[in-house]
C-alpha cells in the first residue's frame, strides 16, 4: 500500500494545480512522518485513458486504489472537475476507493468557482467509497503562496 498518492487531473503537464497538490501531499507526509507522495499525473496519459488495457493507466489506477491518503487535484472546468479526471475515475469499480482517505484540492478563478468544483469532486469521491476530508478550494491568484497549503494541512491534521 502506498502511503500518499497525488492524483493531478489537470490536462497540462507541469501545471500549477499539480504543484499545489504535490505541496499538500508532501506536507501531509511530513506531518505523518511518511515518505514523499507518489504522483499520478493524468496529463501524461492523454488519449491512453481511452485505451481499455493500457498498462500505464492500469498502473495509475492501482496506485490510486492502494493509497492510504489520496490527494485529488483539478482545475475548475465548466463549474466542476476536468473531464480527464472523470474519465480516469470512471475506470474504477464500484467502491473502488473504499478505505482510502481522499483530500480534494480544486483551483478556480474565484473562491466561489473553486468551492463549487470542490463540492462536485467531493461527491464523486464519496460515490467511489472514499473517506472524503474537507477540501482545499484555491484561487488561481493564491497558487504560488506556500502558506495556503501549510495552513490547510495544519487545519486538516489538527496540528498547527
Amino acid at each position: 500500500m502506498s502511503e500518499i498518492v497525488v492524483l493531478s487531473g489537470n490536462p497540462r503537464t507541469g501545471s500549477r494545480t499539480r504543484t499545489m497538490a504535490v505541496r499538500v501531499g508532501a506536507e501531509i507526509a511530513q506531518r505523518d512522518g511518511t515518505a514523499a507522495p507518489s504522483v499520478v499525473d493524468l496529463a501524461e496519459y492523454g488519449q491512453r485513458l481511452l485505451v481499455p488495457d493500457d498498462a500505464g493507466v492500469a498502473g495509475g489506477l492501482a496506485s490510486v486504489r492502494s493509497a492510504r491518503v489520496l490527494v485529488v487535484a483539478t482545475p475548475t472546468y465548466k463549474g466542476s472537475y476536468t473531464g480527464l479526471l472523470k474519465v480516469f475515475l470512471d475506470r474504477l469499480p464500484h467502491q473502488g476507493l473504499a478505505g482510502v482517505v481522499a483530500v480534494p484540492v480544486t483551483v478556480g478563478a474565484t473562491p466561489q468557482q473553486a468551492a463549487q468544483s470542490e463540492r462536485h469532486l467531493r461527491g464523486l469521491l464519496a460515490e467511489l467509497g472514499a473517506e472524503v476530508r474537507p477540501g482545499l478550494a484555491v484561487t488561481e491568484s493564491s497558487l504560488a503562496d506556500p502558506e495556503v497549503s501549510t495552513g490547510y494541512v495544519a487545519a486538516l491534521t489538527g496540528r498547527a
